[in-house]
């Protein structure tokens, strides 16, 4: 009986997709947006518009927008995260805002439907990110896209990308998200974007993650079964279901990688989470109508193929749960393989010409010159780093800001209610450098060395003690192994504690280094030796006293030491 209602579902969506105003080159604004969807809610109940939390812009909040939903948010939220469960994020960057059309055309023709499946899988969409975004509206800022008439800004109104914010949450955007990603739980996630890059055939293209990132599994169904059903599925209603074009240099013919769907990124965040995630990438040169219905149509296969494979996603989740609970390391700085696969190619010849205006040679690619032939696909990353998994992490207690991120990601914590003295390892930075130009609000630490120190310490009431087994360890990995590429320290979280607060007069701290000296007499074997070896270090009264300085009582313990424990 599902089958046939879905037979039925989709002959209908076919039939009248044609005939919907939202297949034209327009695309709503927030407000006529959620106003539709508001009207349709009021209308049926097989559909749900709710409130989730607010946005960038005061006052207009992020709506999650649900289908197949049960009598109440409450109970919706409980059948979410019981059974199979899909969210799509519409307009992260509001002048792609394919995916917006594409889940107004699937609602409606959904909501026309003569009977659903209560039992089908539950379907929920964002319709409005990036609210922000969504106001900014203009006809220009997209200088490489083929429609819609107007469309909006990439950047939120503080001007963040948004999708680059999902660790580091400096937007209410990304605390609401939280807060939507966590109440359903999605077994699926799809984030609809728009490409920039090179000239090729294919309308829709796709990003997956990483293998070698995700658990056993997730590979296993996403690579041997669910990817090649979407492609089989998509082919029949006449679409080239493609990987998203990253090429090795300027011109798809170098080659093309598989794209590093880092913690920072919407799928990336998700999949850290054990959830089946993907980002939708229809080709900016495309007209609107076609790319709205590939985008239609990559969702609607999904859909079909979620409702025949509900019980194996359940499985397969529940087993990557256990898997990321196993693990002995986190691996991370995924670098690409040289190793690469052949994969066929459907492009457009590319060519320099010269540019009229400039008189210089530009690149172009010749649409009346189109190709297939092979090209080297690089889709194998291999994990440079690792670090052994702690038992717990321990946070000290005025980092409010850190400890709240972890509590809405549904990290689960015990806050110590005493003074209490513990052996741990604390993560001291050695040496860390600074990239130059501010990206996304952050002077990211990158090029890091960390010290694990063995000591005691004591630990105040109202620090946090974090067990690492348990679900949503990958995230909180990420977050607090300041290596990783998304860490808390990566994002420039501590600079506080990489600052001295107390320092010496020469005049006054000469007069101490006779006892410091024969009170460790291999720290003055040290420091003879270095004196001979360094010539700048024996020329250089400050480097000397400092040195000594570092090695004695009076220099402070806490420089350079973050304020992440862990507990082995």
């Amino acid at each position: 009986m599902k089958g046939l209602i879905f037979t039925v579902f989709m002959a209908m969506f076919f039939s009248v997709l044609g005939q919907n105003s939202w297949t034209r080159n327009t695309s709503p604004d927030y407000r006529t947006l959620i106003q539709h969807l508001k009207k349709l809610d009021q209308q049926s109940e097989r559909i749900m518009l709710l409130n989730m939390g607010p946005s960038d812009v005061p006052g207009l909040p992020i709506y999650l927008c649900v289908l197949n939903p049960a009598k109440d948010s409450i109970s919706t939220i409980l059948k979410a995260q019981r059974g199979t469960t899909l969210l799509f994020n519409n307009a992260i960057h509001p002048g792609e805002p394919d995916g917006i059309n594409a889940c107004l055309i699937y609602t409606e023709n959904y909501l026309k439907l003569d009977s659903v499946n209560p039992m089908d899988p539950l379907v929920a969409f964002i319709p409005a990110y990036n609210v922000g975004g969504m106001l900014n509206r203009s006809a220009t800022s997209r200088a490489n896209q083929n429609g819609p008439l107007e469309y909006g800004f990439r950047g939120n109104a503080q001007n963040l990308d948004l999708n680059r914010d999902f660790t580091k949450m400096d937007s209410e955007n990304a605390r609401t998200f939280d807060t939507i990603f966590h109440a359903l739980k999605p077994d699926i996630f799809v984030d609809n974007h728009v490409s920039n890059g090179a000239d090729y055939q294919y309308t829709l293209t796709y990003i997956s993650s990483l293998r070698e990132r995700i658990a056993p599994s997730l590979r296993k169904l996403m690579y041997g079964s669910m990817l090649p059903q979407l492609t089989q599925d998509l082919k029949a209603a006449k679409w080239d279901l493609f990987p998203y074009v990253e090429t090795v240099k300027e011109i798809p013919d170098s080659g093309i990688y598989q794209f590093n769907d880092l913690p920072r990124y919407a799928m990336g965040y998700a999949s850290l989470f054990n959830t089946l995630s993907f980002t939708v990438e229809t080709h900016m040169l495309k007209p609107f109508p076609n790319r709205v219905r590939a985008t239609h149509d990559f969702m609607q296969s999904l859909i079909a193929w979620s409702v025949k494979n509900s019980r194996v996603i359940e499985s397969v989740r529940e087993n990557a749960h256990e898997w990321e609970g196993s693990q002995s390391y986190f691996n991370y700085n995924f670098q690409r393989s040289t190793v690469y696969d052949s994969i066929l190619f459907k492009g457009f010849k590319a060519i320099v010409d010269t540019n009229e205006i400039t008189g210089l040679g530009h690149l172009k690619y010749d649409q009346k010159q189109p190709y297939q032939k092979m090209i080297p696909f690089y889709k194998t990353y291999n994990a440079m780093d690792s670090v052994a998994i702690p038992k717990f992490y321990i946070i000290r207690g005025q980092e409010t800001r850190i400890i709240e991120q972890l509590k809405a990601n549904g990290i689960l914590m015990d806050e110590l209610k005493t003074e209490k003295k513990l052996m741990v390892y604390a993560q001291v930075v050695k040496s860390f450098d600074a990239i130059s130009k501010p990206y996304e609000g952050h002077y990211m630490h990158v090029n890091k060395e960390i010290k694990r120190q063995k000591m005691w310490f004591t630990f105040q009431a109202g620090d946090v003690i974090i067990p690492t087994n348990q679900n949503g360890s990958l995230f909180l990995h990420s977050v607090l192994q300041p290596e990783a590429e998304d860490s808390n320290f990566t994002w420039n979280f501590f600079d506080s504690y990489l600052q001295e607060k107390e320092y010496f007069s020469n005049y006054v701290f000469v007069d101490k280094i006779r006892a410091l000296l024969k009170s460790q007499p291999e720290l003055k074997q040290e420091f003879e030796a270095k004196k001979a070896s360094d010539a700048e270090f024996a020329a250089s009264e400050w480097q000397q006293l400092y040195f000594l300085y570092q090695h004695s009582p009076y220099f402070e313990p806490s420089y350079m030491m973050l304020p992440v424990f862990e507990l082995k």
